[in-house]
C-alpha cells in the first residue's frame, strides 16, 4: 500500500528530469555554433528568445506568425535579441518556402542588428551573432534577388516586405567597371570551387558577387575591350544600406540603397561614420574565368590556318589596367595554357600587397611555332599594349613589367630582354639580310623573328623550369613519330619551302631545316637555336630569377624534372636560382615555387619578404 502511494505521488509530481551526462564534444559545439545559414536550425541565442516566449514549438507550424509576433514591440527591452533572432526565422522561413520577400527581411533585420556598434546596447566583436548576422545579410540579399535560373538580378523601386516596403534606389556608378558594364551577378556563396588548393575571401560586410563585363561603346577602345576576353569574371561586393534602421525596421517603411563595389577598385566601404571591410571573393572569379573565358584554344589538339600575324595578338588581362599597377606577364609552356597559372595568380592574389600593386597578363600562343616567331608576337603585343594603354609615356609603372615565363615560355621571355644583332641570322647564312631576294612578307616576318631588341619596359625575368640548353623530351623527335599531332599555322608553314628556295648560302641552320622548326625543334639539345640564344646577355637594368624543379634530393646537379635536366635549366646569370626538390616539370603550381614569385615580386617593390612569412 505505502509502495503503490508512493507512485501515484510521483506521477503527479510536475518535477523535470535534469542532469549532465557525457556527450561527444564535436556534436557539443556544433550545438553552441549553429544558425541559420550554415546549418539550416535556429542558433541557441534564437531559441532563447523563442522559448521565452513559449514560441518554439508554434514556429514549426505557424512561422509567419511567430515572426509577426517577435516583430510587435521591437523596441521594447531585448531589441536587440529580436532583430536577430527575426533574421534567423525570416531566413528559415524563406528557405523553406522560397518566399523572396522573407530573404530580403532577414536583410534588413541583420543589418538593423549590425547597425548598433557603439553605445552600451551594441553588437560586441566577440558576440558569435555578429558573424552569422553577416551571412545572414548576405544570403537573404542576394537570394532576395535571385532568379530560379540562379542570376542576381537588382531592381529598382518598390519591393514587398512581410512588414512593410522596402523603397530600393539603385547606385549607377557601382555597375560600371574601367569602361565595361557589370551584368549577370551570380553569387559567390552558390558556387563549388575545383582545382585550386585554397579558397580565399576576405572576411567583411556585404554580398560578394561574380560579374560578367560588356564594353560600354565610347567609354572603351576597342584594343582595350579586346584585352579582356568574353567570359571573364570580376569579383564585386553588394551593400545594401537602409536609412535610420531601427526606426525603418519598427515602422515598415524601409529607405534603402544598393551599391556595387569591384574588388580591385576598393576593398573598404563607409557605412555612416564607420569604415568597413567588404567580404571579396577571390578564387571562385579567377576559377570561372580562366575555365570559361576565351583564350585560344590549345593549339597542340587544334591545328588553325590563320594567319597569326592578323589574328588577335594574344594578350589578355584579367582587368583593366590602373596606373599604379606594374604588369605581370604569365607566358605558359607547350602545349598548356592560360588555367596552368591558376594557383600561382590565385596565391599571389591573397596577398594584399601584391594584389594593389601588380596586375597579371596573360599571353597565348601556339606553341607549335618558332620560338622566335612566338617571341616575335610577344613583343610586338606587349609593345602595342603600352601604346595603348600610356600614349604620352606618363605612367611609371607600366615601364616596370615582370614577366614569368615557364618552360618554353621561359626563352620567350629571354627573347625580349637581349640584343642579339645579327647573330641568329648567320646561323641561316652568311648572305647578309639586306640584299636577301623575297617577298616583303616574308622579309618583314624573318627581321622580327630574327633581329632583335630588348623592350625597354620589361625590367625583371622569372624563369620557371626554362630549357636554356634543351629538354631531353624534345630529342625523342615526338612530331616525327606523329605528325598529326604537331601542326604549324598554315602561313607559318610556306615560309620553310619559301626561304629554302632562295638559294642563299648555307649556314648550319639552313643545313639542318628541311622545313619551318616548330617549338620542340627548337628546344631540342644541341640546336643551333638555343646555342644562339644561351649566352646573348641580358640587356642592362633587366634582373633575372631562376626556379628549377627536380624530382630527386640533393645533389641535385644530375637531377631533372621529368622533361628538363637541371644543368639546362641553370642560368647563371640569375640573380637568384631556387631548386625545388622533389617536385615535378609543372612547377608553376608548386607550394614552394609560389612562395619564391611572392619573394621576388615583393623584391621588385623593394620590400623584401622576411625568410620566417610561411
Amino acid at each position: 500500500m505505502r509502495a503503490a502511494l508512493l507512485l501515484a505521488l510521483l506521477s503527479l509530481s510536475c518535477a523535470t528530469h535534469v542532469a549532465v551526462e557525457p556527450g561527444n564534444a564535436r556534436e557539443v559545439g556544433r550545438e553552441l555554433s549553429r544558425n541559420a545559414v550554415g546549418d539550416g536550425e535556429p542558433s541557441i541565442e534564437t531559441l532563447w528568445v523563442l522559448n521565452r516566449r513559449g514560441l518554439a514549438d508554434r514556429f514549426a507550424e505557424d512561422p509567419v506568425g511567430v515572426i509577426r509576433e517577435l516583430h510587435q514591440g521591437l523596441e521594447g527591452r531585448g531589441e536587440l535579441d529580436r532583430l536577430f533572432a527575426l533574421s534567423e526565422l525570416s531566413y528559415l522561413h524563406a528557405d523553406r518556402s522560397g518566399d523572396r520577400s522573407h530573404f530580403l527581411a532577414a536583410a534588413v533585420y541583420a543589418y538593423a542588428f549590425l547597425s548598433r556598434l557603439t553605445g552600451e546596447d551594441r553588437v560586441r566583436a566577440t558576440d558569435p551573432r555578429s558573424r552569422a548576422a553577416g551571412d545572414l545579410y548576405e544570403r537573404g540579399l542576394t537570394r532576395g534577388f535571385e532568379t530560379e535560373q540562379g542570376e542576381v538580378v537588382f531592381s529598382e523601386g518598390k519591393v514587398a516586405l512581410p512588414f512593410g516596403e522596402l523603397d530600393l534606389a539603385l547606385e549607377p556608378r557601382g555597375f560600371t567597371w574601367g569602361g565595361f558594364r557589370l551584368t549577370s551577378f551570380r553569387s559567390a556563396a552558390d558556387l563549388v570551387v575545383i582545382g585550386v588548393r585554397n579558397r580565399y575571401r576576405s572576411r567583411g560586410v556585404g554580398a560578394p558577387l561574380l560579374a560578367e563585363v560588356a564594353p560600354i561603346e565610347g567609354r572603351v577602345t576597342p584594343a582595350a575591350a579586346r584585352r579582356v576576353p568574353a567570359g571573364v569574371k570580376v569579383p564585386v561586393t553588394a551593400i545594401l544600406t537602409v536609412d535610420s534602421p531601427r526606426a525603418a525596421v519598427v515602422s515598415g517603411r524601409v529607405s534603402g540603397r544598393l551599391s556595387l563595389y569591384a574588388a580591385d577598385e576598393t576593398e573598404q566601404v563607409s557605412i555612416g561614420s564607420t569604415e568597413l571591410p567588404l567580404e571579396i571573393e577571390w578564387t571562385s572569379a579567377l576559377a570561372d574565368t580562366l575555365s570559361s573565358a576565351s583564350f585560344p584554344p590549345n593549339d597542340v589538339l587544334v591545328a588553325r590556318e590563320d594567319d597569326p600575324l592578323r589574328a588577335p595578338d594574344g594578350l589578355y588581362m584579367l582587368q583593366p589596367h590602373r596606373p599604379g599597377r606594374i604588369p605581370v606577364v604569365l607566358v605558359h609552356g607547350t602545349a598548356s595554357r592560360p588555367g596552368a597559372w591558376a594557383q600561382l595568380v590565385n596565391e599571389l592574389m591573397s596577398d594584399r600587397r601584391i594584389r594593389h600593386r601588380f596586375e597579371f597578363w596573360y599571353f597565348s600562343y601556339r606553341t607549335t611555332s618558332p620560338i622566335s616567331y612566338s617571341a616575335a608576337l610577344l613583343r610586338d603585343s606587349l609593345r602595342r599594349a603600352v601604346a595603348e594603354l600610356d600614349p604620352a609615356g606618363t605612367d611609371p609603372d607600366l615601364a616596370r613589367m615582370v614577366v614569368i615565363g615557364h618552360s618554353q615560355g621561359g626563352l620567350l621571355a629571354h627573347l625580349l630582354t637581349v640584343h642579339s644583332g645579327d647573330a641568329f641570322w648567320a646561323g641561316l647564312t652568311s648572305e647578309p639580310f639586306d640584299r636577301v631576294p623575297s617577298e616583303p612578307e616574308i622579309r618583314e616576318v624573318l627581321r622580327r623573328a630574327l633581329f632583335i631588341e630588348p623592350l625597354p619596359f620589361v625590367k625583371r625575368l622569372i624563369f620557371m623550369s626554362t630549357p636554356h640548353h634543351g629538354s631531353y623530351l624534345a630529342s625523342w623527335r615526338i612530331e616525327a613519330l606523329t605528325p598529326w599531332f604537331i601542326r604549324l599555322p598554315g602561313r607559318v608553314a610556306a615560309f620553310g619551302p619559301e626561304f629554302l628556295e632562295l638559294g642563299l648560302p648555307e649556314g648550319r641552320a639552313k643545313q639542318e631545316m628541311k622545313r619551318v622548326p616548330t617549338g620542340v625543334d627548337n628546344m631540342t639539345p644541341g640546336n643551333w637555336f638555343l646555342e644562339t640564344l644561351a649566352p646573348l646577355p641580358l640587356a642592362p637594368g633587366v634582373t633575372a630569377h631562376s626556379i628549377i624543379a627536380v624530382r630527386g634530393g640533393e645533389p641535385y646537379e644530375d637531377e631533372n624534372d621529368g622533361l628538363v635536366e637541371y644543368r639546362s635549366a641553370h642560368f647563371p646569370p640569375a640573380k637568384s636560382e631556387k631548386v625545388i626538390l622533389h617536385a615535378t616539370h609543372e612547377v608553376a603550381g608548386n607550394p614552394r615555387a609560389i612562395l619564391e614569385v611572392r619573394r621576388i615580386l615583393r623584391e621588385h617593390l623593394g620590400a623584401e619578404m622576411p625568410a620566417s612569412v610561411p
